[in-house]
């Protein structure tokens, strides 16, 4: 993602939560100082490939099939762990340290890399896991302004950035297993940020020229940014 594209989108996703900037690059910076360099060639080649950019909303569950289907796995979150509890490879993980970090740290340990995500209220996670982690398996990432090691791939909630991740890596066609935009178990930040998920999702696909499947029957009522 070239950040003068991004810039313009993050300022208004500040605008709309509330969120600081200033919060957000202290958070960036610690994980800065937390890693080394990066090895891009640690990344998948997903060249030509179908990627399952896999949610973790219950519904998981029964899209199995269209993870264990695809050529590739690019995990959001707990997303990973459960679809690796049930046999599915998965070929990078997402996270920003919430849900359960130690089986992130596990998945580094064991070889997939995992972007772990810098923002301006995950501070105390990044200190306690990111040591933990297997330094040549970890892609550190920000929604603020790239520096040094850290990377901007674009995108918000940790599910909208395995798209955008999986879209820079090459993939061909994505599929969307795992994913619930209208769950009524969440709370009212949740929906926003699946609002802004939703956004970032249209967006991606208009620059694509694909049509994501988990977009069908809600393109009229989405905002275009």
């Amino acid at each position: 993602m070239i950040w003068s594209d991004w810039c313009p989108i993050y300022e208004r996703i500040l605008e709309d939560f509330g969120f600081d900037s200033d919060a957000d690059e202290r958070a960036r910076d610690v994980l800065a100082e937390l890693v080394g360099e990066f090895d891009c060639d640690e990344l998948p080649d997903l060249d030509g490939a179908t990627a399952a950019v896999a949610g973790a909303a219950p519904t998981l569950e029964d899209d199995v099939e269209i993870a264990r289907e695809a050529d590739a796995v690019v995990a959001a979150s707990t997303a990973a762990d459960r679809l690796a509890e049930r046999g599915v490879g998965v070929d990078l993980v997402v996270t920003d340290l919430d849900g359960r970090p130690a089986a992130a740290v596990e998945f580094s340990r064991a070889g997939t890399p995992v972007a772990v995500h810098a923002h301006g209220d995950n501070v105390p996670a990044l200190r306690e896991y990111v040591p933990q982690f297997d330094e040549r398996y970890l892609l550190p990432t920000t929604q603020a302004e790239p520096t040094g090691p850290v990377r901007n791939p674009g995108g918000f909630t940790d599910g909208d950035r395995a798209a955008y991740l999986a879209d820079e890596l090459g993939a061909a066609r994505l599929t969307f297993p795992g994913w619930n935009f209208d769950d009524p178990a969440v709370g009212e930040l949740k929906r926003q940020k699946l609002r802004w998920a939703e956004r970032l999702l249209s967006r991606l696909e208009r620059e694509r020229d694909e049509r994501f499947d988990v977009l069908d029957g809600r393109r009229e009522g989405i905002e275009r940014i």
